[in-house]
């Protein structure tokens, strides 16, 4: 093949051997084959995604019921993955207490938690949420 030029074979460096106008051989790779994710198939890409699937989507409610059927409504945000914090100071503690233990129900349904952050204040949270730190307030061990 001594019709074309090529700076490896002027330098001594190519082999001689070296087939440039071979039909055969592919001069581009070949874009119609499917490429897959590592994570499914082993194939040749490197991605993998960073999230579980799930959307992270992560939002605190606060809410300050005044009346019973007001649980729902934070029982809806709670089944929504959403944070919820509760401020009782405008229901009685006996309400209050009906609240909580209804709350108390819907945070075990969804593997969540739920925890005293104040005086009259509670933090229901659901199963991807995690609290670090602690409130210096003391809280009566009485109330509610």
């Amino acid at each position: 093949m001594a019709g074309r030029f090529s700076l490896s074979n002027f330098f001594g460096v190519g082999d001689e051997e070296e087939a440039f106008d071979d039909p055969t051989t592919p001069t581009q790779p070949d874009r119609t084959a499917p490429t897959t994710n590592t994570a499914t198939n082993g194939a040749t890409r490197k991605v993998v995604p960073m999230q579980g699937g799930k959307s992270v989507n992560s939002k605190i409610a606060l809410f300050e019921p005044r009346i019973y059927s007001d649980v729902k409504e934070i029982a809806a945000q709670l089944l929504k993955n959403q944070a919820v914090i509760i401020n009782f100071d405008h229901v009685d503690d006996a309400m209050a207490r009906r609240i909580v233990d209804f709350l108390t129900g819907t945070v075990y349904a969804i593997n969540g938690e739920i925890e005293r952050i104040g005086d009259e204040i509670f933090l229901c949270i659901p199963e991807n949420y995690e609290v670090s730190g602690s409130t210096t307030a003391q809280t009566n061990p009485n109330s509610l």
